[in-house]
């Protein structure tokens, strides 16, 4: 893939920047900057464009808007950005449309998969079809950013449209999974790949959420009402609201959009929060609406970390600055300390492992000072002399790590230094 120069002229800069002002990042600062655009984007023969995670050959909804977010702010005077962005944009309004139950999808309709036995309705553009909330989220937050970086609104158009309208009907037929078409069943896999109950999950109450079959790491979902997924799902439709009524002129739409919004953030605010006797009122990661919750976080996001990033909330809410100080301690179960590097970890990767993205969504979150260097600490520490993030590594021992190509989590990384060194963190 030709880089765009907006995008090479930004690398420099980083790269300068952090060998002036903290210069054990800086061999990390352009290359993890550039590393989706080097290594994952690319043009199909169709002549739109497709992203690939890093080491698995499918388009992921959340991972691919993830991505390529940090480079929406350099396309403002760069053509070539903004046909390789509004193309991005295109093919998940296209993947929407096809499918708005499958999380990750192939380059053409190939038929090709994960690899495993699924029963589940097939689609030969589906590369797997595992529901998740996000994955719907994900399209809505890239189009809205890229709108009001650039003002450009072309990217609107009528398969765009429809996938509003796809979304808007499924997180509604959601809101009671009793009425769902939607089934998953993985043969011969472990446990957390497959749904249970015949492939429909765990019975729930109607609550003004919407039902997740799946975690953002395509784990599956304990209890069906994922809270980082519904409050993500708050602002996404706050999104669609707008580009309905300001881009469109579809006030029906948009009207649906802000009403199942406050459906949703009033179920997350009665069924999600949980009187904690440590740390008081807390969010719960999953709640079935019967009173059953689980109390962690996953690093993968969205989580309940990265909310003020995603827009939920401010960083002073009283909940929210509860909820982070259970998740940034031993209290969460997959809260991790080790000799070099402490912080959050998954279920979905090896216990003990701390995960990069959970550490520059740590610092990304903070206005704390000294918390932000103790993370820029870490992660000059713990990329094993790689200078590449990785999905989780040993805090104790970052040799060992998991998937040495993953791109979301340099781009994050990367968005970090980036925004750091626009406040002048160093200055």
């Amino acid at each position: 893939m030709t880089i765009p120069e907006a995008l090479k002229n930004r690398a420099k800069n980083l790269e300068a920047y952090y060998q002036a002002h903290y210069s054990p990042l800086a061999p990390l600062a352009a290359q993890c900057f550039l590393n989706t655009m080097e290594t994952t984007v690319k043009q199909s023969e169709d002549g739109g464009y497709f992203v690939i995670t890093g080491d698995i050959p499918a388009m992921w909804l959340r991972d691919s808007a993830a991505q390529v977010r940090p480079y929406v702010k350099y396309a403002g005077e760069d053509g070539r950005l903004q046909e390789i962005l509004e193309g991005i944009i295109a093919r998940q309004a296209k993947m929407v449309c096809v499918d708005p139950y499958a999380n990750a999808f192939n380059e053409s309709a190939n038929g090709a998969g994960a690899g495993y036995e699924d029963e589940t309705l097939e689609n030969a553009h589906v590369w797997e079809r595992k529901y998740e909330v996000d994955s719907l989220c994900a399209p809505l937050y890239l189009g809205y950013y890229y709108w009001k970086e650039t003002g450009i609104d072309r990217i609107f158009t009528e398969e765009f449209h429809e996938m509003i309208r796809e979304i808007v009907h499924t997180f509604t037929v959601e809101q009671d999974h009793r009425n769902s078409p939607y089934f998953f069943r993985r043969y011969n896999c472990v446990k957390t790949d497959t749904l249970p109950c015949k492939g429909k999950g765990r019975p729930v109450n109607v609550t003004g959420m919407t039902w997740s079959g799946f975690r953002p790491s395509d784990d599956t979902c304990c209890f069906g009402y994922l809270i980082p997924s519904n409050m993500m799902a708050v602002k996404a439709l706050g999104f669609g609201a707008e580009i309905c009524r300001e881009c469109y002129g579809d006030e029906a739409l948009a009207k649906e959009c802000g009403e199942l919004a406050e459906e949703i953030r009033d179920g997350i605010e009665t069924y999600g929060v949980v009187e904690h006797p440590k740390y008081g009122k807390i969010y719960a990661y999953e709640t079935d609406g019967f009173g059953n919750h689980i109390l962690m976080d996953d690093a993968n996001s969205p989580s309940l970390l990265a909310m003020p990033y995603l827009g939920y909330c401010d960083k002073d809410d009283a909940v929210y600055r509860n909820t982070r100080r259970f998740l940034l301690s031993e209290d969460n179960p997959y809260y991790y300390e080790g000799s070099l590097a402490k912080g959050m970890g998954s279920p979905h990767t090896p216990a003990g492992f701390v995960w990069h993205i959970g550490i520059t969504m740590q610092a990304l979150t903070s206005d704390d000072r000294e918390e932000i260097l103790q993370c820029l600490d870490m992660l000059a520490k713990t990329h094993a002399g790689t200078n590449y993030m990785h999905e989780s590594f040993d805090p104790s021992a970052p040799e060992e790590f998991t998937r040495p190509w993953f791109a979301w989590a340099n781009t994050l990384f990367a968005e970090l230094l980036d925004r750091l060194m626009e406040e002048g963190f160093f200055a």
